[in-house]
């Protein structure tokens, strides 16, 4: 541990994401200004930004160039991640469909059939297991396409698909957008920042439209569509008498069977010779939400958790899979008597143990996993435990599906009851907020200021991600306590459908989930023919990942105002920043801003969903009318 800072959370020398950050202050300029550029043996190269220096790289470059070719990069690399989520889930379908996956089931047969007949499928007389092979098959042919358009972008509002297609944006194949993005970012290639965002949109919405909403539906298919669940939410879902497990990453393949493990009678018994009581799952970022959404299993806390619930001292394992795992997490239960355990070949980490995991052994390294858990229990060491009892409860679970069925019931599902309440005025307008947490500003709290603001202006607000299990723990997931947030008239109608006023739809690449309920409200009439229409706004206040700028573009490429806090590493670029945040929505309709302050960016989420509301004539409140007989037969 030499040279390490102790950490302010323990007497121990341990150190955390906050300290680390502090060693690394200041930080460099010219890149949170996003001008320098290091794409080539010639540099690295930056720019002045306040031009008394270099204005230009080596090889011409300009700030905008380099800004753009930035950018680009960062929606390359978060459309990849997501991209791949989606094609392991394609290929585990496929193992499933072909029993070479033991342990997984087709759960939602008819989520299958479903997609199966928008697929243009033949469904009738085929087993399911005939169908899932070839929606597998189709999925994975998304990725690599070489002709046409992805599909589901033909799930986008008519008027969506024509911009697209006039701009020339519509994404192709899912890994021709990342592959010609980078090829685009190469030195003396493409040097117009304009055209280089034309390329960002396409493989952005190949992220939205495509590798996320594949890795959504078929996680659907494999796991289960969510259903409202009730799960609970805080480091006091770490239990001091039981085997605690917690699992971390983006993809629930191995999570799921964890699960199923963990409920072995065998394990269970093996637990109590050990002198636990049980044995206890928890979850961090992604893969938590997506446990909790079809199992209720507890979530421990979201991304800058991840090295606190291992100094709890409660922690047996950590089973890490992609993404979002922070390489300090061996450093830190080397304090304690954690074991961290990769389990993916994608992401290796020095110091953690790697346990390969496949479909076809997922059932028996999940079980190798938890014994070694069990194993571990008898090496904690009470002296380094530091519990709480706090855990808050949460309402989660709401896809597409569910809402639609909420609010119309299982044979009138319909999405009518929430634009009648948009257009009344009862409900000011929607936000997604989303994303990650960032240390820069404190923990969660432009999330929980932000939501909170919003709510009390009667915006119903969708969540995903990291963002989410922040609002969960302050209790606006709640549909009792959610409610003292609220203004009246949100407070009304989610006391009617029996609803909190925050909804958690999944993780991050469940976003798709967003763009597909907004496009239903499209479709469901009065409120404009295209998701620019909408009186919606969209923010990642703590965001820090690339997926998170990846995941913006495709929102502002949809046609949604989007707000990001902390920074964006545009700032240098003075002609590309005004096209980001002024001039590109009128392309798109969608655009970009920045405000690090929450107060401040609910203010512009409020802005421009009033803009909205007076454009389409639903910025006054309605009288209402008694209707008799007479203009009851007019009507």
């Amino acid at each position: 541990m030499e040279g390490k800072i102790p950490s302010s959370n323990s007497k121990l020398d341990v150190t955390l994401a906050w300290e680390r950050l502090e060693r690394q202050e200041p930080q460099c300029g010219f890149g949170l200004l996003g001008i320098c550029c290091r794409n080539c043996a010639m540099g690295p190269c930056r720019i002045d930004p306040f031009g008394e220096g270099a204005q230009f790289g080596v090889c011409g470059a300009d700030a905008d160039t380099i800004a753009a070719r930035n950018f680009l990069r960062m929606v390359a690399v978060g459309a990849s991640a997501h991209s791949d989520h989606g094609r392991a889930v394609a290929e585990t379908l496929i193992k499933v469909a072909k029993k070479e996956a033991p342990g997984y089931e087709i759960k939602d047969e008819y989520k299958l059939v479903k997609l199966a007949l928008e697929l243009g499928l033949e469904v009738e007389k085929t087993k399911a297991e005939e169908l899932a092979l070839k929606v597998g098959e189709w999925a994975l042919g998304e990725f690599g396409r070489q002709e046409g358009h992805l599909f589901f972008t033909r799930r986008a509002p008519i008027k969506r698909q024509a911009i697209w297609n006039k701009l020339q944006m519509v994404p192709r194949g899912v890994d021709r957008e990342v592959v010609e993005a980078l090829h685009r970012t190469h030195m003396g290639t493409d040097q117009d920042f304009r055209s280089l965002m034309r390329q960002a949109s396409r493989c952005a919405l190949g992220d939205g439209w495509g590798g996320s909403m594949i890795a959504t539906e078929l996680q659907d298919i494999l796991f289960g569509t969510p259903q409202p669940i009730i799960g609970q939410v805080n480091f006091g879902v770490l239990k001091e008498d039981e085997v605690n497990i917690i699992v971390h990453g983006h993809e629930p393949l191995l999570s799921e069977m964890i699960v199923l493990a963990a409920e072995d009678p065998d394990l269970l018994a093996k637990a109590k010779e050990k002198g636990a009581k049980g044995i206890n799952i928890g979850g961090i970022c992604c893969t938590a939400n997506e446990i909790l959404m079809r199992h209720g299993i507890p979530l421990v806390g979201n991304f800058l958790h991840q090295e606190l619930a291992i100094t709890t001292g409660a922690v047996e394992v950590m089973a890490v899979d992609i993404q979002c795992v922070m390489q300090s997490l061996p450093q830190v239960a080397s304090c304690y008597h954690t074991k961290v355990v990769t389990t993916s070949d994608k992401a290796r980490i020095p110091g953690a143990t790697h346990l390969q995991f496949t479909e076809e052994t997922a059932r028996e390294k999940a079980r190798e996993l938890v014994l070694m858990a069990i194993e571990n229990f008898a090496h904690r060491k009470k002296e380094k435990m530091n519990l709480t009892a706090n855990q808050v409860d949460l309402v989660a679970g709401f896809s597409h599906e569910t809402i639609a069925y909420l609010l119309g019931g299982m044979f009138r599902s319909s999405y009518r009851p929430l634009n009648d309440n948009i257009i009344g005025g009862r409900i000011r307008g929607v936000a997604g907020v989303v994303g990650c947490n960032n240390c820069k500003i404190e923990h969660n709290t432009a999330h929980l200021t932000l939501v909170k603001e919003l709510v009390k202006n009667d915006v119903l607000v969708l969540q995903t991600g990291c963002s989410a299990i922040a609002c969960a723990q302050a209790g606006l997931m709640d549909p009792v306590k959610g409610l003292d947030y609220c203004g009246q008239g949100l407070r009304e109608v989610c006391e009617a459908v029996g609803i909190p006023p925050v909804l958690h739809l999944g993780s991050c690449v469940d976003n798709s989930r967003i763009l597909v309920a907004a496009t239903a409200v499209v479709k469901e009439g009065g409120l404009g023919d295209d998701l620019s229409d909408l009186p919606v706004a969209g923010a990642a206040p703590e965001w820090m990942s690339e997926k998170a700028i990846s995941i913006g573009q495709y929102f502002v490429a949809s046609g949604v105002f989007t707000v990001f806090g902390v920074t964006l590493p545009v700032l240098g670029a003075r002609n590309f920043s005004r096209y980001l945040f002024h001039e590109i929505e009128n392309e798109l309709g969608g655009r970009w801003a920045l405000e690090p302050e929450p107060n401040k960016m609910a203010e512009l989420m409020l802005a421009h969903i009033d803009q909205q509301r007076k454009k389409l004539g639903i910025d006054r409140a309605r009288e209402r009318i008694l209707y008799d007989m007479a203009m009851r037969r007019e009507l």
